[in-house]
């Protein structure tokens, strides 16, 4: 499989894309896309499918108000009710597909509410949920009229910099975490809400949502995959936890 760009680089040029030409994806494709979800789940304990042909969850206004044309193939993020970190890893393993379908040149979308759920496609065990979806496909090469529109009347004005964390001294901070919060500033968000922010304090950088909303836990899921990549290291699961940076990345070079 060719990658066009790296994981920063996907990072950097991903926009939400809700034009896509209505074709199946190739069979190269979805066995490759397969193949991750399948690593995925066992990773995470989710249910992710990848359903190909998923048009009709988004067809006419009723479904998805004329936002979305030519879905055909479709990421859907599910997994056990009682998972409590349940929304938090389909949104983090639901961007690391994202990343992936961009370094591929896909176009892909989050969508928490603007489609058809009682479509039998989206049927669940009796023990499942089902959290959000992804429509994936080839998109115009550039963003049309209608999806300049949407973005606009859709997309609230990123937060500044410097509302991203409570260190007040953003001279002080070092690269990979300045890169890190960075990247944080370009993870996707319902309503481009960005509800995730950082906390220094004695040398330690923790990640926190107010989780008020019901996507808060999913867009912080996102927002640590990103901050992973840029920084170098991880975070546990949870709201409010510590990141560990790696030692091997101590002479991180940021690319943001």
């Amino acid at each position: 499989m060719t990658y066009k760009m790296d994981e920063i680089n996907a990072i950097k040029s991903r926009i939400s894309r809700r034009q896509f030409d209505g074709q199946a994806l190739s069979k190269e494709l979805m066995s490759h896309l397969g193949d991750k979800i399948v690593a995925y789940n066992h990773e995470s304990g989710l249910s992710i499918q990848l359903i190909e042909d998923a048009g009709r969850a988004f067809n006419g206004l009723r479904k998805s108000y004329g936002m979305f044309s030519g879905v055909k193939s479709l990421i859907v993020l599910k997994g056990a009710t009682n998972d409590l970190y349940l929304k938090e890893k389909c949104g983090y393993f639901g961007e690391r597909l994202v990343l992936e379908a961009t370094r591929l040149g896909l176009g892909t979308c989050w969508v928490a509410g603007t489609f058809d759920k009682t479509e039998s496609m989206f049927k669940c065990d009796e023990n499942e949920s089902l959290i959000c979806v992804i429509p994936i496909g080839n998109s115009p090469t550039e963003a049309t009229t209608k999806e300049k529109i949407i973005r606009s009347l859709s997309h609230r004005k990123s937060k500044p910099y410097e509302r991203f964390i409570n260190n007040r001294d953003l001279t002080e901070l070092p690269d990979w975490l300045s890169a890190g919060i960075k990247s944080i500033m370009l993870a996707p968000s319902a309503v481009n809400s960005q509800p995730v922010y950082l906390e220094l304090r004695e040398g330690q950088v923790s990640i926190h949502t107010p989780d008020k909303k019901a996507t808060d836990l999913v867009d912080l899921g996102i927002a640590k995959l990103h901050f992973e990549l840029a920084a170098g290291g991880s975070f546990p699961r949870g709201n409010g936890v510590p990141f560990f940076k790696s030692k091997e990345k101590d002479s991180f070079e940021s690319e943001f």
